[in-house]
């Protein structure tokens, strides 16, 4: 009996992960200012330090910006070859625009700050989204997880 739990329990782990391994513990949309990346270390000539989170921007060289904090879950699930899939809609245009993010890291939990930044944030820090879906995209095109704002959806 033992010998068949222990074949089980390995049949279990060769099994690639599922789309309920995958958990957004918490999505926060916000504006971010440059300033509010800055550390001690970077006035003392040191890189950008993230304070642990993962930082993707559309525009790398620029960093503020309409930024989602996405606190996510995946236990027993590597990242590997996986995307955050951003899809906005501005008060500018009706047409959302998307933004694709790369993501590889281990299984466990991670922080992320996804900015949309530089030409890519219109109307600076008064901005706002007017709806908003994000979709973390395994590398096989599964989605694994998803968050939306109240009006992404439209009713009937």
């Amino acid at each position: 009996m033992r010998r068949l739990a222990a074949v089980l329990a390995l049949i279990a782990l060769a099994v690639p992960g599922r789309a309920a391994d995958v958990e957004f513990v918490r999505v926060w949309p916000h504006w971010r200012d440059a300033d509010s990346f800055k550390r001690i270390s970077e006035y003392l000539g040191g890189p950008e330090n993230t304070s642990g989170q993962i930082v993707c921007r559309t525009s790398p060289d620029s960093r503020s910006g309409y930024y989602f904090l996405v606190r996510v879950k995946h236990p027993f699930l590597e990242l590997a070859g996986a995307r955050f899939v951003l899809h906005v809609i501005s008060q500018f245009s009706p047409d959302p625009r998307e933004y694709i993010f790369p993501v590889g890291v281990a299984a466990g939990e991670q922080v992320f700050e996804l900015g949309v930044t530089g030409s890519d944030w219109r109307g600076g820090q008064g901005a706002h989204p007017v709806a908003w879906q994000l979709e973390l995209v395994a590398s096989d095109g599964r989605t694994l997880a998803q968050a939306r704002s109240f009006l992404w959806i439209k009713p009937d």
